[in-house]
């Protein structure tokens, strides 16, 4: 019994971890996985930043907690912290689950993407491995000193909080996103072998003697006449196999709106691309575009908003538009610097490192 309690024990104390690790790497990830589900439920925060820090504190929990419980100090009360933290994630999985609203549940963060049905089967087995462990925990004695204990725990909580701070300056440690360096940005947006898109029949919708009939235009029935009564026509989805390419929807506009993603793409001496949300006086613009300029044959800003401002700031810059959702994914620091050859990542880093390499 004992030897099955401590490797009930371990494996736990390892999976919340290894959870909390894969997510400490990309906290900005989880943050957006956190205002997905926000915003499937209509729920609105002043700002960003909150589930940001929250994403920070929640990876922090998981790891202090795992550890906590593989070195038994404080047992009891990591067992009880535990059972709270697989509760409220079976809730999120489960919901993701069955109402088919979130796709993935960010569990083990970009890294290991797991189906939400995959998602919930864990955070169950989780779940009764607690409670056995609760109903069992008189039967464990921890011989860890308190102040060893708590020494260990205080380090923990301090090395993941740093480390979460670096990421968040000098992105992941390990990239996990399909625009990590090495990648062709066109041949990720090609659907892999196998792939069954999703595609639409069209029908038309007919009324004959009180009954309802759908027909394709190609197929019309053999006593098709002036009986059926044309009602109007109908999009009938017909869903592919779920395979999609690991990019979708990446494009480059210029300020008048045109699709610059080929033209860009087509340059074939190394040039960079500078990604953020806006040019915003914080950051130091002039010191990045001058260092860019004297490296690369091409230098293009791509943003989000206030594009108006950038081209009154940068009149004589290549500005180009992308969406937010293609910005969070292809920079988690603000702004980051790519060079690119081709449709090809040959390097990519945040300002900092940029700035200083």
């Amino acid at each position: 019994m004992q030897k099955f309690l401590t490797v009930l024990r371990w494996t736990v104390g390892i999976l919340f971890i290894l959870s909390g690790l894969i997510k400490a790497n990309d906290p900005l990830g989880l943050s957006y996985k956190m205002d997905e589900f926000l915003n499937v439920w209509s729920i609105s925060l002043i700002s960003d930043r909150i589930t940001m820090y929250f994403a920070v504190f929640m990876n922090i929990l998981e790891i202090v907690a795992g550890l906590a419980l593989i070195i038994k100090y404080p047992y009891k009360q990591t067992l009880w912290l535990l059972l709270s933290l697989i509760v409220f994630f079976s809730f999120l999985t489960g919901y993701a689950l069955f109402s088919g609203k979130i796709k993935t549940c960010g569990c083990f963060g970009d890294c290991i993407p797991l189906s939400p049905k995959t998602s919930f089967i864990k955070d169950i087995l989780l779940f009764l491995s607690i409670v056995i462990l609760l109903i069992t925990k008189k039967k464990v004695k921890s011989k860890m000193k308190k102040s060893i204990g708590i020494a260990l725990l205080l380090l923990t909580t301090f090395t993941v909080g740093y480390g979460q701070f670096y990421v968040l300056n000098h992105l992941p440690i390990i990239d996990c996103l399909p625009y990590k360096v090495g990648n062709d940005i066109v041949e990720k947006m090609k659907l892999p072998a196998g792939a069954v898109p999703d595609s639409v029949d069209i029908k038309m919708e007919f009324l004959k003697d009180g009954k309802t009939y759908f027909y394709s235009p190609a197929n019309l029935p053999d006593d098709f006449d002036e009986s059926y009564v044309f009602k109007g026509r109908k999009d009938f989805i017909i869903k592919g196999n779920g395979i999609k390419a690991e990019i979708v929807d990446f494009y480059l506009r210029a300020v008048s709106g045109v699709d610059s993603t080929k033209t860009v793409f087509a340059n074939k001496a190394p040039y960079a691309l500078i990604f953020a949300d806006q040019i915003d006086g914080g950051k130091p613009w002039n010191e990045i575009l001058k260092k860019a300029k004297l490296k690369y044959s091409k230098v293009y800003i791509v943003i989000t908003k206030e594009v108006e401002n950038a081209t009154k700031t940068f009149p004589s810059e290549n500005i180009l538009t992308c969406d937010n959702t293609i910005l969070r994914t292809v920079a988690r620091v603000w702004p980051t610097v790519y060079v690119m050859n081709g449709s090809v990542i040959m390097q990519k880093q945040s300002y900092i490192d940029f700035l200083k390499d």
